[in-house]
């Protein structure tokens, strides 16, 4: 468990910086690929569904990215062009790391044109990189936080998993995994971005433990679902919890 706060000073400190709810400036651009969507599989480990969450509004970060920490967050993203930008912005969920030309957000086109106002897009896009204004803000989705099994994994001796539909603005930090009968934990490891792994996981229904960042505290929770015994690659399990 001693690894998990290795990285707590860190994440505090950004936490002190985005959950209040002053604006930060910076600058985005858009991704460059054919459907706009960044990565065929996004640096958090979302697969597909760092594709789809939030109707496709979703971007890649430099620095907020946090080691992985930052996967999941919501930020409010307005550029600073008042001829062609709204004032409502749009909200997007980190999906992916990306840097380049001083920008803190690479955003896929759904995302970028969500900034503009009415039939204004095509000029957005036509400048390619924007200053902007965003800060940190809830994430909700009307639904339990889900624990996505990720491909890789390979029933019974490697277990690798990435929570999906995080509300809130919690930044996930460690995850612990035991029987559901046993009082022993056992502490999976940060593989990257948000997902956690652990060779030869104990065989048998699981339950969890996850550990969060929100604003000054760290917490933990045990989800109120386990994770069945014959847990499959590739299947999204609910919860029935939330972290917020």
């Amino acid at each position: 468990m001693g690894s998990y706060f290795f990285f707590f000073p860190m994440i505090l400190l950004l936490a002190a910086t985005c959950y209040g709810q002053r604006f930060q400036y910076s600058r985005a651009t858009y991704y460059s690929s054919p459907e706009g969507l960044g990565t065929a599989t996004g640096a958090c480990g979302f697969g597909e569904f760092g594709k789809t969450v939030n109707n496709g509004q979703v971007a890649g970060v430099s620095r907020l990215y946090s080691g992985g920490s930052g996967c999941g967050a919501c930020y409010l993203v307005k550029c600073k062009i008042p001829t062609y930008c709204s004032e409502e912005g749009a909200k997007v969920v980190v999906t992916d790391r990306g840097a380049g030309g001083r920008t803190d957000f690479i955003m896929s086109k759904r995302g970028y044109e969500k900034m503009a106002r009415p039939n204004m897009a095509p000029q957005l896009f036509a400048y390619g990189v924007v200053d902007i204004e965003y800060r940190r803000v809830p994430c909700s989705y009307n639904r339990n936080l889900e624990l996505r099994i990720h491909e890789n994994s390979n029933y019974p001796s490697y277990l690798a998993l990435a929570p999906i539909y995080k509300d809130g603005m919690s930044d996930i930090t460690g995850i612990d995994i035991g029987l559901e009968n046993s009082k022993e934990w056992m502490p999976m490891r940060r593989a990257y971005g948000t997902v956690f792994d652990i060779s030869n996981p104990p065989i048998g229904s699981l339950r969890v433990r996850i550990y969060y960042a929100i604003s000054y505290e760290v917490k933990s929770v045990e989800l109120t679902r386990a994770i069945p015994m014959d847990w499959k690659a590739g299947v999204a399990y609910d919860t029935a919890s939330q972290l917020n």
